[in-house]
């Protein structure tokens, strides 16, 4: 069995406090937007909305600095030239190869722990939804210092059907990840890798690299 220690404890904290941040705020999102007071009071998630989207906006700033002076970042670069083929074998590997037992064209690594299709995803939902979606939600507290109109419609509902929208693709995206999650070589090694932060796979001979890797993750750990 192989084992790359690929998720350091920031970057594991970060991941689940983010989690319990966006479920929060989704949650008292929800129970406003539908009036669902049998869900959560609206006095209470109005506040509770408010404070957890700001908590999300440090802890969204916090990604991009760790991810900046953390190593992190690498794993978020997109390899334009290989990437049209990467994206077809991982398409086809989820669409078909998964149901027939297909091998995994993609393999975890040191260098390169998420597969072309998660890359894109994380880059697009990282660097672009959730900045969107932070934007709009501070849009919403700071609403008396906006124009009435824009573009012909009132400001108010624009930053409303923005937010909304925004914060409907990410619970698609959140679906989705979740099923991915049980993609792996069983339905648990990626999420025990993110509580563990080691990634470990059998069935394969482990080279020496690995092993390397394993060794320098067991270093940082007892650090």
């Amino acid at each position: 069995m192989s084992a790359l220690y690929l998720y350091p404890v920031w970057l594991r904290l970060w991941h689940w406090l983010n989690a319990a941040l966006f479920l929060t705020s989704l949650i008292t999102g929800i129970s406003m937007h539908f009036a669902l007071g049998w869900l959560i009071p609206f006095d209470v998630a109005v506040p509770v909305h408010n404070t957890s989207g700001i908590l999300l906006t440090v802890s969204w700033a916090a990604f991009l600095v760790g991810n900046a002076v953390g190593g992190n970042g690498k794993h978020y670069l997109v390899n334009i030239r290989t990437l049209p083929l990467d994206l077809y074998r991982q398409t086809r590997y989820y669409v078909y190869g998964i149901f027939v037992n297909e091998p995994h064209p993609f393999h975890v690594s040191a260098e390169h722990k998420l597969n072309a299709l998660q890359t894109l995803s994380y880059v697009g939902v990282m660097y672009a939804l959730m900045p969107l979606l932070i934007i709009s939600g501070w849009a919403f507290l700071f609403t008396a210092e906006l124009p009435e109109t824009l573009f012909g419609f009132g400001t108010i509902w624009l930053v409303a059907m923005a937010h909304l929208l925004l914060a409907w693709m990410m619970l698609l995206f959140l679906v989705v990840h979740v099923y991915i999650i049980t993609t792996g070589e069983t339905p648990t090694t990626n999420l025990k890798a993110m509580i563990t932060g080691w990634h470990r796979e059998g069935g394969r001979e482990e080279g020496p690299g690995a092993r390397e890797s394993a060794g320098a993750g067991a270093a940082a750990e007892s650090g």
